[in-house]
């Protein structure tokens, strides 16, 4: 800023002397001379910072003197002598004395922000990727409302360091839960409190390849995650057959594998109940290697024809290791679940969890714990079943509508359905490549393990999407689906 009060749009005083900063640079720094007197220091850091940072300032480039960028900029010498020292210090600029001020040669230009990769891709009508819940549903009233009683009620000593297993008072709370809607064996000094299926996944992989364990068998079809969980854990993932009962068992015995990963309640992603013969099989062969079999009960509340298969960990607990968690329930964002496991592992799976992260957020906790008590938890429960039934009955009828003859299984619980479309509809990738144009986004069967079938056969989630959406999406399909038959029939015609 000159002495009349004009502001500078080009390079400040001084700056001509070697390679200095571009004039789109220097613009950067105009904002901390509007800042208030307080905040103009900070201000003119943060913007130096980010002019170094984003490579507009290049490493090399010699900045004004701190008398002429202070003329300039209309700011007094010392706050720009104390931005230089500042700067100076955490090594994005580097000086000497006689010869002025330098950017540094440590830091290297971010590129580009990452998409995030839960943004949905620009284009997308109907989006049927199975996993995600209704987020709409959150309960925020009660949730606020369970916040503010929290804060007026937890103790001082409990916002320290919490107990790795969880605080008391939610384990008590996810026992008693558990032991009444999934007929587990849970006592509360033996639940352990996780951030979500995919800590207690990771958990139990370092102890089991502290034990000396390589390799963990997994459901084919089955979730793709497990792979990378285990692996991050050094422990190798072993597919292992399913047959209309379940997990198959004489495949498991071949493997060698000690432990294993099931969805018995509502297999993902087939849909299908382990039958009463299949989970005595694999509690047999358990006991049979002393092995360890690891239940993923991950949308065991959401049945809707009867009352929910309880879980296989109430056989056998010191054989099953039963985790899940309120992703599918409340929201995945909360990162909150649960763990129980053998006495045989108790220990080292709690010593990993402390070293892990101490624990879970015990404000977090404590709001769940209090959730659960005042039965609102069974009250979202409730609600999400009769919305999510809805869906399902809606998904079911627009298939029969828009694609006549399609078998769906898996209907009977849980949050999407498999459809196999008549063979009329095939072949498989020339439908996905119709349906993706349109602005479908679905998943084969064959992207969670499965053998790519003859025909079309598709994972259908469902509890995220309106039902006008999911009439409006099943709708756009059949009418990509029917343009990729008829272009079929007419090249045959040729």
């Amino acid at each position: 800023m000159t002495s009349s009060g004009t502001r500078r749009t080009g390079p400040p005083q001084g700056a001509a002397e070697g390679p200095g900063p571009s004039s789109a640079a220097w613009e950067l720094l105009l904002p901390a001379a509007a800042a208030p007197p307080r905040a103009r220091g900070r201000t003119l850091q943060a913007a130096l910072r980010e002019a170094v940072r984003s490579g507009r300032l290049a490493p090399g480039t010699r900045l004004p003197s701190s008398r002429a960028l202070a003329a300039d900029l209309g700011v007094s010498r010392g706050l720009v002598t104390e931005a230089y020292e500042q700067l100076t210090a955490e090594g994005y600029l580097r000086s000497g004395r006689g010869a002025g001020t330098w950017v540094g040669g440590a830091v290297r230009a971010v590129g580009p922000r990452a998409r995030d990769r839960a943004a949905r891709p620009p284009g997308v009508l109907a989006d049927f990727v199975p996993g995600t819940p209704d987020l709409s549903l959150f309960p925020r009233s009660t949730w606020a409302a369970a916040h503010r009683g929290v804060l007026s009620e937890l103790p001082h000593q409990a916002l320290g360091y919490p107990d790795p297993r969880g605080l008391p008072r939610l384990r008590t709370a996810l026992a008693e839960l558990l032991v009444r809607r999934r007929g587990v064996v849970a006592d509360p000094e033996r639940v352990i409190v996780v951030s979500g299926v995919a800590q207690a996944m990771t958990l139990l992989g370092l102890v089991l390849r502290a034990r000396g364990t390589t390799g963990v068998g997994v459901e084919d079809p089955g979730s793709p995650e497990l792979g990378s969980l285990f692996a991050s854990a050094g422990v190798g993932t072993v597919p292992l057959p399913l047959d209309d009962e379940g997990l198959a068992i004489a495949p498991l015995r071949a493997s060698g594998v000690r432990a294993v990963v099931t969805t018995p309640a509502h297999q993902f992603p087939t849909g299908i109940a382990y039958s009463a013969r299949r989970r005595a099989g694999l509690l047999d062969w358990a006991r049979s290697v002393d092995g360890l079999l690891i239940e993923d009960d991950y949308d065991g509340d959401f049945r809707y024809d009867r009352a929910p298969v309880g879980a296989l960990q109430g056989l056998d607990p010191e054989q099953v290791a039963y985790t899940g968690s309120v992703s599918k329930s409340l929201a995945p964002g909360l990162r909150l679940g649960w763990l129980l496991v053998p006495a045989s592992h108790f220990e080292e799976v709690v010593e990993r969890k402390r070293t892990m992260d101490l624990g879970n957020p015990a404000l977090d906790q404590a709001l769940l714990a209090r959730f659960v008590e005042r039965g609102d938890y069974d009250r979202q429960l409730r609600r999400c079943q009769r919305a999510y039934r809805e869906r399902r009955d809606t998904l079911v009828a627009a298939l029969e509508e828009h694609f006549p003859g399609t078998e769906v299984s898996g209907i009977a619980a849980g949050l999407h359905v498999v459809a196999a479309l008549p063979g009329r509809y095939g072949p498989q990738d020339r439908f996905l490549e119709r349906v993706t144009a349109a602005g479908v986004v679905v998943r084969p069967s064959a992207h969670y393990g499965a053998a790519a079938p003859d025909g079309v056969r598709l994972v259908l989630g469902y509890a995220h999407l309106a039902p006008a959406r999911i009439r409006d999406g099943v709708r756009l399909m059949a009418e990509a689906a029917c343009s990729s038959t008829v272009s079929v029939r007419a090249a045959a015609r040729q």
